[in-house]
């Protein structure tokens, strides 16, 4: 189950697929993706959600897992994004595709990023260890491990900000040597004069 927000893509465009499922990494990844979309427009972005046949999202409660439910999460996925682009001032701007799914994440992501031809995946981390990656696998590192294209794997920023030192235009002194090529004769070097050859 598919729906398009613009329709009329060219062949074009640079299709990337977003992984989203209203968790704090997916959101990582949408914010993301629409930081890509924003500074190049010719991206277009495909979100895709992925349902387990018996298990329903947090976000959206149900007691059974099937296609009337797959089209509630769609339209919930697609306001979810309309938000975001709100929020960020971008709001039609930004081409985006809804794809619901119901099946095993880390193959429905692969499979919507095959039909698409898609230039970029990218995914959030639960941040898995151990065991628990053990017995509940990695959506993220499945999808990194099978991917026919670059794979960025978003997570939200913990780092704190750190205060830089400005870029100051630094007065220029005598030692200046302008560019110039090398050439070399008898193991000599010699500067060659600034005519260089167009190649």
């Amino acid at each position: 189950m598919s729906v398009a927000a613009v329709p009329g893509m060219s062949i074009e465009h640079l299709h990337v697929v977003v992984g989203f499922d209203f968790t704090t990494s997916s959101r990582a990844a949408m914010q993301r993706a629409i930081g890509v979309a924003t500074r190049a427009p010719w991206h277009v972005l495909h979100f895709v959600c992925v349902l387990e046949p018996h298990v329903a999202l947090v976000a959206l409660p149900t007691k059974k897992v099937d296609i009337e439910y797959a089209g509630r999460v769609q339209e919930a996925v697609t306001s979810a994004v309309k938000e975001e682009l709100i929020a960020s001032k971008v709001e039609g701007k930004v081409h985006f595709n809804v794809h619901c799914h119901i099946g095993k994440p880390a193959e429905e992501i692969l499979r919507v990023a095959r039909d698409v031809g898609a230039d970029l995946i990218i995914v959030g981390s639960k941040g898995l260890t151990g065991i628990e990656r053990a017995v509940l696998g990695s959506v993220s590192e499945k999808v990194v491990r099978e991917a026919g294209c670059t794979v960025e794997v978003a997570r939200p920023k913990t780092y704190p900000y750190v205060a830089l030192l400005d870029v100051v235009e630094v007065e220029k002194t005598g030692h200046y040597v302008a560019p110039h090529r090398y050439t070399y004769e008898d193991n000599r070097v010699s500067l060659r004069p600034g005519e260089w050859p167009l190649y």
